[in-house]
């Protein structure tokens, strides 16, 4: 491979947030590691900042037990640094790649990157645009490029359209509100009362608490509904849903230890063949080529990254906790080089 500095001055060891077993925020620490090696087709990314989202809690955890048997380690973690939004300075190159080169600045998609460095795939980074921060290019990958999905490839959202946000004030759905307006759509936003502001902000028509009001209780229908970790039936959703409409359930927290909310998805797309209406879901891809679909909302100014809070390394126990409890508006960010943020 390729390295940017001499082998003099190259470190053997950085620090990293991991954990050694599954477990809540109590089981992860911050610890010296082995700097990782990279293969020919792969690259190293130096760490300036990292996005945290639901994802991750479910890789500390284990939780449900789906993600163990999806190849994340049966018993224990495969892969003991945790994280995986990613912005940050190409470190080094390996020899089968040439499409990035030391010194580019880059987001993406990174293998344990709450960590000062992190092995990525290339094909899952795009070039930073040079007016985007860092920390609000580490917000973006994973939540953003769920959101683009939802609505576009799999929504097939046009202008015009009522749409409908549950989980308005998360990490995706913050994206959702701001893509959907700016193609052109009338965006109800669902989420707690003390975030409703926020989402407001991020452009909503309307905003609903979801603590006050039931949401299937809405009056008239929506063109597209965008269920973002919820636990509403698939039944009841239906009934604001216009007969044509699109429900896309992006995931979900409340279906128990083994399989999470699948069981729900599942039956949502397994009723769709059989109904005018289009119950769908699907698993998130993160590519270059949604990343710089992405980028161009947010070069254009028409969506951003909205930070709502800034983490250092040391305090990612306390970044997942918060995240957890809800205490977490727009997508946190663990900031790993201060110096470049």
């Amino acid at each position: 491979m390729t390295e940017s500095r001499p082998a003099l001055d190259r470190p053997t060891s950085m620090r990293a947030a991991i954990r050694r077993e599954y477990g809540g925020p109590e089981a992860v620490e911050i610890a010296a590691v082995r700097r990782p090696s990279i293969r020919p087709d792969q690259v190293l990314v130096r760490v300036v900042a990292a996005g945290v989202d639901r994802g991750v809690w479910h890789l500390a955890t284990g939780l449900p037990y789906l993600v163990r048997l999806a190849g994340f380690g049966v018993r224990r973690p495969k892969q003991p640094v945790l994280g995986s939004d990613v912005a940050g300075i190409i470190e080094a190159v390996g020899a089968d790649v040439s499409d990035f080169a030391v010194g580019d600045e880059v987001f993406g998609v990174a293998d344990g990157s709450y960590a000062e460095y992190a092995v990525a795939d290339p094909g899952k980074l795009a070039r930073k645009p040079a007016r985007i921060p860092f920390d609000q290019a580490a917000a973006a990958p994973v939540s953003g490029i769920t959101a683009l999905l939802a609505l576009v490839d799999v929504g097939r959202i046009r202008a015009g359209q009522r749409v409908l946000v549950l989980g308005a004030s998360g990490g995706v759905g913050s994206f959702a509100v701001q893509i959907s307006r700016s193609l052109g759509a009338h965006v109800t936003g669902v989420a707690s009362a003390a975030k409703l502001d926020l989402v407001r902000s991020l452009g909503a028509d309307s905003v609903i608490d979801y603590r006050e009001l039931e949401v299937t209780s809405l009056p008239g229908r929506f063109d597209l509904i965008v269920d973002i970790g919820g636990n509403t039936p698939v039944h009841r959703l239906r009934r604001i849903l216009e007969p044509t409409g699109t429900l896309v359930i992006c995931g979900g927290e409340n279906g128990g230890r083994f399989t999470g909310g699948v069981g729900r998805q599942f039956r949502a797309v397994s009723l769709s063949p059989f109904v005018r209406q289009r119950l769908t879901t699907f698993i998130s891809a993160e590519r270059r080529e949604h990343l710089e679909r992405l980028a161009e909302f947010l070069v254009a100014g028409s969506v951003v990254s909205m930070v709502g809070h800034r983490y250092a390394l040391d305090e990612m126990p306390r970044a997942l906790a918060d995240l957890v409890g809800g205490a977490v508006a727009g997508k946190a960010i663990v900031i790993v080089d201060p110096s470049r943020s």
